[in-house]
């Protein structure tokens, strides 16, 4: 098979720039090899460009497909919902029904109020965060993200000469626009040192902390040993809040998140992404007593489109089928194909570490030793990638330009093999051109 060209998706994008900024709806669609696509549909682990090509793909929308595209669950519950209503500006029972159904499966939920969007609901933990405890200061780390909003884009993916020095990292904006006041009420540290992270909460004036508690924005790293649980008795010896970002790691780790994966119950959590299966739902979740300052606090928390009935009869869907033999199944394909991409790259004679989840892991190119945190990933061959990527491409794999792969129930044992054949040839052919 000869390589899949593109011409038809870089044609309609450039058609879609006169009425769309760059012709594309986020800024995270663009940047990649060749250029942005244009899908026609998908199925299952496939998606269908306006080429025609049928391309593998391990994008998973953005981690969201994790039951693959167009289930037919998701699709018939969607259908059923369409029928009794779209938008209320009321309750549904539908409402009661998914919460309930988190609550119980998330060790953290107590309680818990829906959202739209992961960079909503890291809005509403801060401010319950600094609601909860009179004080205005909020600890994030390098390479973790948290939404797209001014006040929380910070040193997601710095540059490293602009970050300042490691044992004091310089808030580095996302974006321009952002105005550096906006950076006033967050602290920016490395992730996984825990003694700089309880000298840091033992000033006594850090409303809470939020991390990822995998890091999976910037690779794909686990906490280091007692990391999590040493971050969650400083934050209690402290008067601080612990928030966990799961939009990523949630019900891809597993039912309950990593939180239930690493046995760590924060304070509070945040969840999007594979809740609903590509279906704008998200919630923040916790202890009763700070989720009810919604209700009886003062805080403000609104939404024209939160717990939607269409999208919440998607998340039922979805979480219905996330079953432990979902996780077993999936799980296993997953580690199979982790391990063939991390044997497939040895054999060529690529230096790569392979790292994370049997249902999200990343791979960066250039590094000889495991990465802990963000400035040590920092330092992957990001070209190299890049073109291992374009290479998977032209022969029908899609994968993340960044080095995430996000693994489907619909990726079966076929597609994993054919996946792996594919990964061997692409990683032959960029092997020449990368570095020793």
């Amino acid at each position: 098979m000869g390589e899949l060209s593109f011409e038809k998706s870089a044609a309609a994008i450039g058609e879609a720039r006169q009425w769309i900024a760059g012709g594309v709806n986020s800024h995270f669609r663009i940047g990649m090899a060749p250029g942005p696509l244009v899908f026609t549909h998908g199925e299952g682990p496939y998606l269908f460009d306006a080429d025609g090509n049928r391309l593998i793909d391990y994008y998973g929308g953005m981690g969201a497909m994790v039951l693959g595209h167009n289930p037919a669950g998701v699709r018939e519950a969607v259908k059923a919902q369409v029928d009794k209503g779209i938008l209320y500006a009321g309750q549904s029972p539908i409402e009661a029904e998914a919460a309930k159904l988190l609550c119980e499966r998330i060790p953290s939920a107590e309680r818990i109020r829906f959202g739209s969007s992961g960079s909503e609901v890291a809005q509403a933990a801060m401010r319950l965060m600094r609601a909860a405890t009179g004080r205005r200061t909020i600890i994030k780390f390098e390479g973790h993200y948290h939404g797209w909003f001014d006040n929380i884009l910070w040193s997601t993916a710095p540059a490293l000469n602009a970050a300042g020095p490691e044992d004091a990292p310089v808030p580095v904006a996302g974006s321009a626009g952002q105005h550096p006041a906006e950076a006033d009420g967050i602290e920016v540290m490395g992730w996984n040192d825990l003694g700089r992270l309880e000298a840091r909460l033992a000033k006594g004036d850090v409303a809470g902390v939020i991390m990822e508690p995998a890091m999976c924005n910037q690779g794909a790293m686990r906490p280091a040993p007692g990391y999590l649980e040493g971050a969650l008795a400083a934050c209690r010896a402290n008067g601080s809040i612990l928030c966990f970002d799961e939009v990523i790691t949630g019900f891809r780790l597993g039912a309950g998140g990593a939180q239930e994966l690493f046995g760590v119950t924060p304070d509070l959590s945040i969840f999007a992404k594979a809740i609903a299966n590509g279906f704008p739902v998200a919630a923040v979740v916790g202890r009763a007593d700070l989720i009810d300052l919604f209700a009886t606090g003062g805080v403000l928390h609104g939404g024209t489109f939160n717990a939607q009935p269409v999208a919440l009869a998607a998340m039922l869907a979805t979480q219905q089928a996330l079953t432990a033999e979902h996780f077993a199944t999936t799980g296993a394909r997953g580690q199979r194909l982790q391990d063939g991409v991390r044997e497939a790259l040895a054999d060529a004679g690529i230096t790569a570490q392979v790292m994370g989840f049997p249902l999200m892991f990343h791979v960066s190119f250039g590094l000889k030793e495991m990465p802990r945190n963000y400035r040590e990933i920092a330092l992957a061959d990001k070209r190299g990638y890049s073109a291992f990527a374009l290479a998977l491409l032209k022969r029908g794999v899609r994968v993340l330009e960044r080095g995430a792969w996000f693994v489907s129930s619909a990726h079966d044992d076929a597609v994993i093999d054919e996946t792996i054949a594919v990964v061997r040839e692409a990683a032959r052919e960029v092997a020449p051109g990368l570095g020793a």
